[in-house]
Order: C-alpha cells, then sequence, then structure tokens
C-alpha cells in the first residue's frame, strides 16, 4: 500500500501501528505526550523498536470518554504531527472523526486518517481525505463513547459488522478515497462485550471477504482484563496473546501500545504462518 512517500508492505508481513496518545486522559494510562518535543522522542523510539504506522489522537474514545472541542484537539495534536513528521519518515495517521482536524493534519504531513465513525460523523470527512489522496481507516463502532459499552446487542455480530464496513468501503470510494488505501477495523472493545470481541477475533477471516486490509486494536483492552484479573498495565501477555490470534486469522495490522514487544509476537507469528 502506498500512500504519498510512504509504502506499507500490505500482504508481506503484519505491520504494527504504535500508539501515540496526546491526551491526558487515554485508558492505557500512556497519554502523556502533550509536549511536542517529547512526542517526537517517543515516535523515534517506536519507529526504532519496528513501527510502520505512528498514530496520534488527542481525543480520548475510551468507553465514557468526555468529547473535547475542535479547537483544543487541534491545539493538542497539530504541533505534535509537525514534531513526529520532523523526527521520523514513516506514514503517520490522525486518530479522529473531524473533518477540520484532519484536514489540518493531513496538511502537517499525516497520510492517514483513522476515523472510529467510519466517516459517519462528519460529513465532510471523506471528501477532505479524498483531497489529499490520503489513506483512511474504517472502524465498526456500535454507539458512541459515551454509550457504546451500555449493554450491547447484536442479532448476528458479524454479519452486522461485515455489513457496516461493507457500506462504510462504499461510502469512501463513492467519495472519491482511493479503494488502494482503505483499510478496515471491526472496531475490538467498541461497543462490544467480551464474548463479542473473542468471536470477532475468532471470525476474523470473514472481513478479509472484503478485499481490503485488516486493522486489529486490542491493546490492553478491558477485555484482556477481564479474562485474565490483569490491571491495564499488566495486560502485555494477553495483549501477545490476542495479537498472535489476530494475525493467523487475517490481521494485516496491528495497533500496539508496547511496539517492542509486539514486535516478536509478529516477527514470531508471520513466520509461523506467512
Amino acid at each position: 500500500m502506498k500512500i504519498k512517500d510512504c509504502v506499507l508492505p500490505i500482504g508481506e508481513r503484519t505491520c504494527i501501528m504504535g500508539i501515540l496518545n496526546v491526551t491526558s486522559d487515554s485508558f492505557s494510562g500512556d497519554g502523556i505526550y502533550l509536549n511536542p518535543s517529547e512526542a517526537a522522542v517517543r515516535a523515534q523510539e517506536m519507529v526504532t523498536l519496528g513501527a510502520d504506522i505512528i498514530d496520534i489522537g488527542g481525543e480520548s474514545s475510551r468507553p465514557g470518554a468526555v468529547k473535547i472541542s475542535e479547537t483544543e484537539e487541534l491545539d493538542r495534536v497539530i504541533p505534535v504531527i509537525r514534531a513526529v513528521r520532523n523526527a521520523v519518515n514513516i506514514a503517520i495517521s490522525i486518530d479522529t472523526y473531524k473533518s477540520e482536524v484532519a484536514r489540518q493534519a493531513l496538511m502537517e504531513g499525516a497520510v492517514i486518517v483513522n476515523d472510529i465513525t467510519s466517516l459517519r460523523h462528519d460529513s465532510c470527512m471523506a471528501k477532505t481525505i479524498a483531497e489529499f489522496s490520503a489513506g483512511v481507516i474504517l472502524m465498526h463502532m456500535k454507539g458512541t463513547p459515551e454509550t457504546m459499552q451500555k449493554s450491547p446487542v447484536y442479532g448476528d455480530l458479524i454479519n452486522e459488522i461485515y455489513l457496516y464496513l461493507k457500506e462504510s468501503v462504499v461510502l469512501a470510494e463513492k467519495a472519491g478515497i482511493d479503494p488502494a488505501k482503505i483499510i478496515i477495523d471491526p472496531g475490538i472493545g467498541f461497543g462490544k462485550t467480551v464474548q463479542h470481541n473473542v468471536l470477532i477475533l475468532r471470525e476474523l477471516k470473514r472481513f478479509r471477504d472484503l478485499n481490503k486490509p485488516v486493522l486489529v486494536g486490542t491493546s490492553r483492552k478491558s477485555f484482556i482484563g477481564e479474562l485474565t484479573s490483569r490491571k491495564i498495565n499488566e495486560r502485555e501477555f494477553g495483549t501477545a496473546a490476542t495479537c498472535a490470534v489476530a494475525i493467523i486469522n487475517g490481521a494485516d495490522i496491528i495497533r500496539v501500545h508496547n511496539v517492542s514487544a509486539m514486535r516478536d509476537v509478529v516477527v514470531i507469528t508471520d513466520k509461523l504462518v506467512r
């Protein structure tokens, strides 16, 4: 997958997206990179450790998270993107559902928009991404971060997510987004119970029928804690297990906090199954 000057070896090996939270209320407790220079150093470390993409987000999407204004989000992410762009030469993703944040991030050097609303929140988002010839990550979410974990119910979990993502792909392509730059994400933890998340990982191959790269983000999430009774900072082994299963079942990209540890998971799992 070629986006601007960045090439992601989709299909050759599993790519690693490193999470860089520019927020003080990240569920994982790692949202400390509000200082652009610190963020740039952390980005450099992740690249050295094996990251293929740096995903920068200024607004928490954890369950129950409070929304922030467009202005506050821009104040958080734009200086960081500028600093990271000057520090590393890999793909930068902006984690936002606001088109103006996406626009300014793309102007500063981001090349992918990671939209948890799958282009459904902001009617200008798809057009903005197409205008910049950027890549997009289309994620499934039931409800909003404020409501998504309040007893989510599905009639047919996998089929409902599949159809939602299929509609999102059509929406993106009709808006002029390059079909070769679209990534899909079934949205682990976004409006799903523990058993929903387990089933998604088991049935991940179903989403490959959409003929788009599949991204999976399980890192340190609450379902791992519920299954293992581990605190957030104790969930690396659980995360590793879910990443391995995701790769075995067809994930092309894993989104993680601990790039170093998950790189080893990727290298070994790829060697065994690719």
